[in-house]
């Protein structure tokens, strides 16, 4: 329970490539306390070790995971399957979950599980995924899992964060035409998870979070004269923080994007998704 008798939102969180869960937890720590103490976080190790050298190596110990193996081009996946029934059987064990938050490879796993789980296709025997975090993410460029995952719009109501200079941002806008009223916060840093100290005092994501619950909800239970959702960027629900925001426009979008002012975090080294 929260600080104020309110259920915390329970997030499952999946770590980055050959990292593990207690290093996203630890990366996680960059967010003040103010944050946690809303969020139930769980975090779970990937389900084979690492097969090669880690980029955290000397900046995080050992031991490294990894959720699945790809080929130089990302076009072909190896123990994909065995990856989701992993999560899955995680998830019945050990949930119920409301989101998920993913960086990096776990972070184009969260979003393709939830594009999966909308189709039948994956996670069918636990409850549906309500939200998802996004953080530097992507999608697979696989033709078989992308005919599956993005087939339609993933309706989840989804929290993105790109980074100015991070080297996947492309590809995380990429994944923001595959979803539909994706929230967007940005940040001027890299690959990696941003700092929110600055805002130890009004922290923006419980509220955030909380929105994403809501319009689950709604979705669960929609309005008869409420419009079918359309795919992309669209207009996003706005939120009043002591932060600056502004309406920024893409070609065949109007999305509602953050722009919060970081302090600046040591950012691991480039290394693959």
């Amino acid at each position: 329970m929260g600080s104020e008798g309110v259920k915390k939102p329970r997030i499952l969180c999946l770590h980055g490539f050959r990292t593990s869960g207690h290093i996203l937890k630890t990366q996680l720590h960059k967010w003040p306390q103010s944050v946690h103490d809303h969020l139930d976080l769980v975090f779970l190790d990937a389900p084979f070790p690492c097969q090669g050298k880690s980029d955290v190596e000397g900046i995080f110990d050992p031991p490294y995971y990894e959720w699945f193996q790809f080929n130089e081009e990302f076009t072909e996946y190896t123990n994909f399957d065995e990856c989701v029934q992993y999560i899955e059987d995680y998830m019945i064990k050990h949930g119920p979950f409301d989101g998920l938050l993913g960086f990096s490879q776990g972070a184009v796993l969260s979003a393709a599980l939830t594009g999966l789980q909308e189709k039948g296709e994956a996670l069918t025997k636990v409850p549906k995924v309500k939200f998802i975090i996004i953080i530097s993410g992507a999608k697979f460029k696989s033709s078989l899992i992308m005919e599956k995952a993005y087939s339609s719009p993933i309706s989840c109501p989804s929290l993105h964060f790109l980074g100015e200079t991070d080297f996947l941002r492309p590809y995380g806008t990429e994944l923001l035409e595959s979803c539909i009223k994706p929230m967007i916060i940005h940040h001027p840093k890299g690959h990696t998870i941003p700092r929110l100290e600055p805002f130890v005092n009004h922290p923006p994501l419980p509220p955030i979070i909380r929105a994403l619950l809501e319009t689950s909800e709604a979705k669960e239970n929609p309005s008869p004269s409420s419009p079918p959702p359309s795919p992309g960027p669209q207009r996003c629900r706005c939120f009043l923080f002591p932060v600056s925001f502004s309406s920024s426009s893409s070609p065949g979008s109007s999305a509602r994007r953050f722009h919060l002012r970081w302090l600046l975090g040591t950012e691991p080294r480039r290394g693959r998704n």
